[in-house]
């Protein structure tokens, strides 16, 4: 049996955080604000930074881990390693399962900001285009990425400026207040997690980055940092021209922001924006899944010909395929944007194993806070999400563990 080559280690600390940036500050910020703002009421920037919080904790183990065990998988591998084989694959199948859900639901996004009357169509050529880009190696994924963070953080500083500078624009509507209670701010957290949870790609792409130990400790934390004060900014600009309860009844934030600014001609940018920030999200979830894919069939719990390594561009091109094909498949098919709750539960899961590992690596009390700070608060937001977001990740974890199970048994 001849051995696979293993992928090309080309990633900087720049191009790390380019990828973190361009998961992070996708299509949620465009979106995430007013459900978020419709739980949390006043609550909203205590719920933001709630959510930082976790996300930092997270980001802090998760580079600990990397630096560790840099290779394809992130979570997954660091289960594995550290908590046993069943905890790795569960981790790995709440992304991959979740996040593949995710793919579709971003493609339908830029489908429906790009040409609305035919969002299935762009989609799928959005997947087919994105596909073709990572199969060809990292560093092209790295370059489209960068033009798509200034094109998203753009778009985003425009509206900052347009809502900031305008006369509509009042101190006291950014008020921090608990009007939506504890557990709204808590809901609030686990909506706004989700757009965190982007810096996960740096982490997955551990076989890729040059000089990991040292590269990917300085990247995750630098790329949630940024994205922490684009969020912090855009939802205090918005807050200040709508206040919580319009934030809350806005159907596109952003957009009802700068039209009740004064500036309706940035509305088209705005939608443009969107547009370009969901396709950064899908390209950067695609790199993220497909690696996970191959790290698990590595280990044999996926087809093993999905961890083939292209000889000459490095890169998982099957699993690549073969997630395209799935997310071009559904994307073709049915609407899921409205169905993929589960995918919050799946990652706040996925992370509560990545604090768990990490709580393995010392058993300092002082080097132990992060972990477990990072642990409960992954529990805690996760059971906050809205039951039926609950009941659906429960039920896609149930299934990944029957069939762990019946595959045990089976060998």
């Amino acid at each position: 049996m001849t051995q696979q080559p293993e992928l090309r280690r080309t990633l900087g600390v720049f191009d790390a955080v380019m990828i973190g940036l361009g998961a992070m500050v996708g299509a949620g910020i465009f979106a995430a604000l007013g459900p978020a703002a419709g739980a949390a009421g006043s609550g909203l920037l205590i719920g933001l930074a709630a959510a930082a919080v976790v996300a930092y904790c997270n980001a802090a183990s998760s580079a600990r881990l990397a630096a560790r065990y840099p290779a394809s998988g992130g979570t997954y591998v660091y289960g594995r390693e550290r908590l046993g084989a069943f905890w790795g694959y569960l981790a790995g199948w709440a992304f991959v399962v979740g996040k593949t859900a995710s793919c579709a639901a971003m493609a339908l996004t830029v489908g429906a900001y790009a040409w609305p009357g035919q969002a299935h169509a762009v989609a799928v050529g959005a997947v087919v285009l994105l596909t073709a880009v990572n199969c060809l190696g990292v560093q092209k994924s790295a370059w489209l990425t960068r033009g798509i963070v200034a094109v998203v953080l753009g778009v985003l500083a425009a509206v900052v400026v347009a809502c900031l500078g305008s006369g509509a624009s009042g101190a006291d509507r950014v008020g921090v207040g608990l009007s939506g209670g504890v557990g709204g701010v808590l809901e609030a957290a686990g909506l706004l997690f989700f757009a965190f949870a982007g810096y996960a790609r740096i982490a997955t792409l551990g076989e890729e980055v040059r000089d990991p130990a040292r590269t990917i400790p300085r990247a995750i934390p630098l790329a949630l940092g940024i994205a922490l004060c684009v969020y912090a900014a855009v939802a205090v600009a918005v807050l200040s021209v709508l206040g919580p309860d319009g934030l809350a009844d806005a159907t596109a934030p952003l957009a009802d922001a700068v039209r009740a600014a004064g500036a309706p001609g940035l509305v088209p940018v705005v939608r443009v924006g969107a547009a370009v920030a969901a396709l950064g999200s899908l390209l950067a979830l695609i790199l993220g899944v497909s690696r996970t894919t191959l790290a698990m069939a590595r280990d044999g719990h996926l087809p093993g010909p999905l961890a083939a390594v292209h000889p000459r561009f490095r890169v998982p091109h099957r699993a690549e395929l073969a997630v395209g094909l799935v997310v071009a498949v559904a994307a073709a098919t049915v609407d899921v944007r409205g169905a993929i709750g589960f995918s919050s539960f799946g990652v706040l899961v996925y992370y509560a194993v990545a604090n768990a590992s990490a709580w393995t690596l010392s058993s300092s009390p002082a080097a132990r806070v992060v972990p477990a700070v990072g642990g409960v608060g992954c529990v805690v937001l996760a059971f906050a999400l809205p039951v039926s977001s609950v009941v659906a990740g429960g039920a896609v974890l149930a299934v990944g563990a029957v069939a762990y199970g019946v595959r045990r048994r089976g060998r």
